[in-house]
């Protein structure tokens, strides 16, 4: 069986490739984010470096417009169920990385208690504006200029369990916002109810018009109460390093090195260079932009754009992909941007796992997203007592 000096699991964040079994629990059905932005265009998509790796065998009977199944396979691909109770980053990073969610984590379509409020306004001394279920694009719209001009908070969440905090950076400064936030996270921690993540959102620019989120967003998450992957390559002496917003997502637990980006081209180069300079260990990487700048505003031609940006950055990536590298692209929910309402949408993710020289082969559908943790564990004989099955003895090398 094959093993690698490095693993570089990349998350394109919402990507994903199908309704699930149980979406009509998610009122879900019929979501399809690369089915349908592939149909977006008159084309297709127009992705050669994931074509390439496959990404048109992992569903054969239905295929993503303008993407080919290939004849030869260089990749093992296919796709994965999530078990967990939700359908938010938390959900499904943390059963990427072995820990399923069993007990959906609390949502406020209505806003949040009184109570939680005052004790907001009162640390902060600043009057919390919103208060309700809002897509971030409109909140800053809508409620910008009156939060610059009198200091306020704006408070909003999602269809997810998230609690987000708005501010300009010329009227709440950044760092006085993440102590908001920390606050925010510990007096809800301490209290019974259940936040995936609490979200520091910083904006900039003069007026409604020109307003836009500024790189600084934080996130600041729920602890996990079992340990996760990370925490176990971390207790094994395995060097993590995490990319974009997986610190956050993890709060920082068990990556050794974090590096925060402001887009998904960064996200790449930093990845490059950090396949650069480590030798041995576990790269981490989230690109966002996906899920924040296109799916929740419903954008199906920036998805499908920004998906032809990352493919070509993709192809500087292998280029750099030895025998000792094992790199894993994959997804940790839907956000389809032609489905009704503004949140994620429960879907199968695709998984495509390529290094030089192996043989490629379809996988079918995994279980569980958890069985890319159980793959990293076995790859650094690492015992994994939790969920998952691993599919490192799938990936064989071609003969000499």
């Amino acid at each position: 069986m094959r093993k690698f000096e490095k693993v570089i699991v990349m998350v394109l964040d919402s990507m994903g490739i199908g309704a699930a079994p149980d979406a009509e629990l998610f009122d879900d059905v019929g979501a399809d984010t690369l089915g349908h932005v592939s149909q977006y265009f008159p084309n297709g998509l127009q992705v050669p470096v994931m074509t390439k790796l496959g990404l048109g065998n992992i569903r054969t009977d239905n295929p993503l417009k303008g993407v080919p199944a290939q004849k030869k396979l260089i990749s093992i691909v296919g796709k994965m169920k999530e078990i967990s109770a939700g359908k938010d980053s938390i959900n499904g990073h943390w059963e990427l990385m072995g820990v399923p969610i069993s007990r959906p984590l609390d949502t406020f379509p209505n806003g949040f208690p009184a109570k939680l409020i005052d004790q907001i306004e009162h640390f902060s001394n600043r009057k919390v504006i919103l208060n309700r279920a809002s897509s971030g694009t409109e909140a800053m719209s809508d409620f910008g200029e009156k939060q610059k001009a009198d200091g306020s908070l704006i408070i909003y969440t999602s269809g997810d369990s998230v609690l987000q905090v708005a501010a300009h950076e010329d009227s709440v400064p950044v760092e006085e916002l993440y102590r908001i936030c920390r606050f925010i996270r510990t007096i809800i921690d301490q209290s019974e109810l259940t936040v995936g993540r609490i979200i520091a959102r910083p904006f900039i620019g003069k007026d409604k018009g020109t307003f836009e989120r500024s790189k600084n967003r934080k996130d600041f998450s729920m602890d996990s109460p079992e340990e996760t992957v990370l925490d176990l390559l971390a207790a094994n002496g395995i060097p993590v390093t995490g990319i974009g917003k997986v610190n956050d997502i993890f709060s920082s637990r068990g990556i050794e090195r974090e590096i925060h980006t402001g887009n998904d081209l960064e996200g790449i180069d930093q990845t490059i260079h950090a396949m650069k300079v480590v030798t041995q260990g576990f790269i981490f990487v989230n690109l966002v932009d996906f899920d924040s700048k296109f799916g929740h505003r419903r954008d199906a031609k920036g998805y499908g754009e920004e998906l032809v940006r990352v493919d070509c950055k993709l192809g500087e990536m292998l280029k750099l992909i030895t025998e000792d590298d094992l790199l894993i692209i994959t997804a940790d929910h839907g956000n389809d941007p032609t489905f009704k309402g503004t949140d994620h949408t429960r879907e199968f993710v695709p998984v495509i796992a390529y290094s030089k020289g192996i043989i490629g082969r379809n996988i079918g559908v995994r279980n569980t997203y958890s069985d890319v943790g159980a793959t990293i564990l076995d790859n650094f004989e690492i015992d994994n007592e939790g969920y998952g099955e691993s599919f490192l003895s799938q990936i064989d090398s071609q003969p000499d």
